[in-house]
């Protein structure tokens, strides 16, 4: 059995998106979310852990950091994009396993199987988006 840990956090956002289906987020408007990662392994590391807790919570804070407090319309990386709520969740994970991979989570989360990213603006608005390493 996958064994899961989750880590959180919390951003805020500018952004528009296009597309009718969109309604009234097609304007520029503020997000406030609140972030969970959830790092899975298939067995405990040799502490007993599926990933430290303190090391995943900074590097998601820095991952988060990177989003928060900002226009995405005016960055590059997602020029001409529908940041949604479900793509910035993939972006967060992917971003998390960037860092998986360059030893920033320590050696012991080389055996992590996958990462989940959930965004909460809301308790009836949210999106996950998981993938494996």
């Amino acid at each position: 059995p996958e064994l899961p840990r989750t880590g959180r956090g919390r951003h805020m956002l500018g952004e528009s998106w296009r597309g009718e289906e969109l309604g009234t987020a097609q304007a520029l408007h503020g997000a406030a979310c609140g972030v969970d990662a959830t790092f899975r392994r298939a067995a405990l590391d040799a502490d007993n852990v599926v990933v430290g807790i303190g090391r995943a919570a900074e590097e998601l804070h820095a991952v988060i950091g990177g989003l928060s407090y900002r226009n995405l319309d005016d960055e590059a990386a997602f020029a001409g994009v529908n940041t949604t709520t479900e793509m910035l969740a993939q972006v967060v994970a992917d971003r998390l396993v960037e860092r998986v991979r360059a030893g920033g989570l320590g050696d012991g989360a080389r055996g992590l199987t996958g990462i989940a990213v959930t965004l909460r603006e809301s308790h009836l608005a949210w999106a996950s988006y998981e993938r494996s390493l």
